[in-house]
C-alpha cells in the first residue's frame, strides 16, 4: 500500500510540473554549465528557487542566504515518510560523501512539506543522523508552503488512517535541487539517479563555478 501511494505521488507530482519541465539537449548559447547540464527546464533556471524563511534545528530563523551558502543539494520531504524520503536523502548523502573524497564540499538540505509533525528540533535530529552536514529546516505552515512553491514542488496531506489524527501520509514532489552561491537553482535530479551519477554531474557544475 506504501508503495502505491508513493508511486501515485511521483506520478502526480511529474503531472503538476509537466508544464515547467522538459528534457532535451540544449545548444549551450551563453550558458558556462551547458556540458554539466542533462537536460533544459522551460522558461530558464531562474524559474526555480528563490528566497525562503525557515526555521533551522537549533530554533534559529534562517534565509536562503543563511543555508545555500556552499553548492547544495535541496529535497523537499517528510521524516515519516515510510521510504521514497530517507531513500532519497541517503542517496542525497552518499552523493555528498563521493564528492568531498574529490575535495568538494556540497551541503544536503532537507526541507519538510509535514511541519506539524515536523518541528525544528525533529528535523534537525533526523537530518544529523542522515549526515553530519545535513541541515535540517521546518517552519510555519506559510513559511514551508512559500519554500516548496519557490521550489515549484507538490505536496498534499491524506486523510488520517484509522481515525488516528497523528497516522497519515503526504503525497509529494521528489526532485532533489541543486543550487550554487551567485547562481542559485541550476539542475534537478530524479529519483532513479545514482550518487555516483548525481556526484559526478555535480562535481561537473561546481569546476564551471
Amino acid at each position: 500500500m506504501v508503495r502505491i501511494v508513493a508511486a501515485i505521488a511521483a506520478f502526480v507530482a511529474i503531472f503538476a510540473l509537466a508544464g515547467m519541465w522538459y528534457v532535451s539537449r540544449g545548444n549551450g548559447d551563453g550558458d558556462q554549465f551547458a556540458q554539466c547540464r542533462q537536460g533544459q527546464v522551460a522558461g530558464g533556471t531562474s524559474a526555480i528557487g528563490g528566497p525562503f524563511e525557515l526555521v533551522n534545528g537549533a530554533g534559529e530563523t534562517v534565509t536562503d542566504k543563511d543555508v545555500l551558502t556552499k553548492p547544495s543539494l535541496v529535497y523537499f520531504g517528510y521524516t515519516f515518510c515510510p521510504d521514497v524520503c530517507p531513500l532519497d536523502n541517503t542517496r542525497n548523502a552518499e552523493a555528498v560523501d563521493i564528492l568531498e573524497t574529490d575535495g568538494k564540499i556540497v551541503t544536503p538540505v532537507f526541507i519538510t512539506i509535514d511541519p506539524e509533525r515536523d518541528t525544528p528540533e525533529v528535523m534537525g535530529d533526523y537530518a544529523g543522523y542522515l549526515h553530519e552536514r545535513m541541515i535540517g529546516l521546518s517552519g510555519s505552515p506559510e513559511q514551508v508552503k512559500a519554500a516548496s512553491q519557490a521550489y515549484r514542488t507538490y505536496y498534499k496531506k491524506q486523510p488520517a488512517e484509522d481515525g488516528d489524527e497523528e497516522f497519515y501520509l503526504v503525497d509529494h514532489s521528489t526532485f532533489t535541487y541543486l543550487t550554487l552561491p551567485e547562481h542559485g537553482f541550476v539542475e534537478y535530479f530524479r529519483r532513479d539517479v545514482t550518487p555516483e551519477k548525481m556526484a559526478e554531474t555535480v562535481a561537473c557544475f561546481v569546476d564551471n563555478m
